[in-house]
């Protein structure tokens, strides 16, 4: 057999060494403490996860948006769920309200100390605007996370400070000035670092001593447990029933505040009414008003005199739908019965009273 030639030597050689070089990795990853799984993320790969912005603002990408931007925005995408002016809790927990002009002066919201207080709004606790900006940018709209630009996300915000009047109207929000927006947070001064759970050292007030101490609390006990807050009657049957809403996996699981809650207020709502709330219809729908779906007396407006009516709509309750109203689809409630479908049909279509 005749010998290689130089130009076919040298590509021999330089496949061995990659063939040495794969051997290596693959014996790395061997014996690495997941053998044969996976490999180290490029630096590409973990940008694209490494988007949090901290409350230092370390993070906070570049990027500016107004707040007249942001209103058109918010009407489009957030409104659906929050409301025209961030007020609405039929599907969340308001975000704007119960701040004052005199709370932007002191840093600390005079209504978290009132327990006549009906509802704390994300206005009202949140320390950090930065905070605001890394939550909206990762998880909103609820429907389509992640689908706003960084220059949206900015404008959003924007609207949001000028809902809490802690902007002007004509302002633009940006990274360069955000620190400036920081400093009139309504709750900047409404947190402590005073506890376990921050890392201990570096921070003024901050301790790497827990939070309790087993020996202390096994001996010289207290007689009683003094209970430092509750859910107040009037608002404990104001989404529905709440273990009616929870996902039936895992450990947790929602106080019971329907038919079946026995300190709930008397409710005089028709059953129809009831049924539709635990089913979890009201995150989505407003008897009047349209949430993420239609009011019910759109649907009754639109159905009313159709034959079929009660069959479509029960069928579109159990089965779900999608662009009868929009792009936006209704899952299944299969956990709906076919009685309780029809019941709560017949009522939307007699008009949805509320009592």
């Amino acid at each position: 057999m005749s010998r290689p030639r130089d130009g076919v030597r040298h590509r021999i050689g330089a496949l061995l060494v990659v063939a040495c070089a794969s051997l290596a990795a693959a014996t790395a990853l061997a014996t690495g403490p997941f053998p044969g799984i996976g490999r180290p993320a490029t630096e590409r790969e973990i940008a694209a996860w490494d988007i949090d912005v901290r409350p230092d603002f370390l993070g906070l990408p570049k990027g500016a948006g107004t707040v007249e931007q942001g209103q058109e925005i918010w009407e489009a995408k957030c409104a659906s769920c929050h409301g025209t002016f961030g007020e609405s809790n039929q599907v969340f927990t308001p975000l704007i309200g119960g701040t004052t002009a005199a709370d932007i002066e002191t840093g600390r919201v005079a209504n978290l100390r009132r327990v006549d207080y009906p509802q704390r709004t994300t206005m009202m606790k949140a320390p950090y605007v930065a905070t605001l900006f890394d939550y909206i940018r990762r998880a909103m709209p609820w429907n389509e996370p992640k689908s706003l630009s960084d220059d949206e996300v900015y404008a959003v915000l924007a609207f949001m400070l000028n809902l809490a009047e802690i902007v002007p109207d004509d302002f633009e929000l940006s990274d360069a000035n955000m620190a400036t927006v920081q400093a009139r947070m309504p709750n900047r001064d409404g947190v402590t670092t005073a506890h376990a759970m921050w890392p201990g050292g570096g921070l003024p007030g901050s301790s790497s001593a827990p939070d309790v101490g087993g020996t202390a609390c096994m001996s010289d006990c207290a007689g009683e447990v003094a209970i430092a807050s509750v859910l107040p009657d009037y608002a404990r049957p104001a989404h529905g029933n709440l273990a009616a809403q929870h996902r039936r996996i895992g450990p947790v699981r929602g106080i019971v505040t329907g038919d079946d809650d026995p300190d709930a207020i008397d409710d005089p709502s028709p059953p129809a009414l009831k049924r539709a709330r635990d089913a979890g219809c009201m995150a989505c729908h407003g008897i009047a008003n349209k949430v993420v779906g239609p009011s019910y007396a759109d649907v009754a407006r639109r159905y009313r005199g159709a034959a079929d009516a009660v069959d479509q709509l029960v069928g579109r309750i159990r089965n779900g739908a999608e662009g009868v109203w929009g792009n936006l689809a209704m899952p299944a409630q299969e956990d709906v019965s076919d009685a309780d479908a029809r019941e709560i049909v017949a009522w939307i279509l007699a008009g949805a009273p509320e009592r």
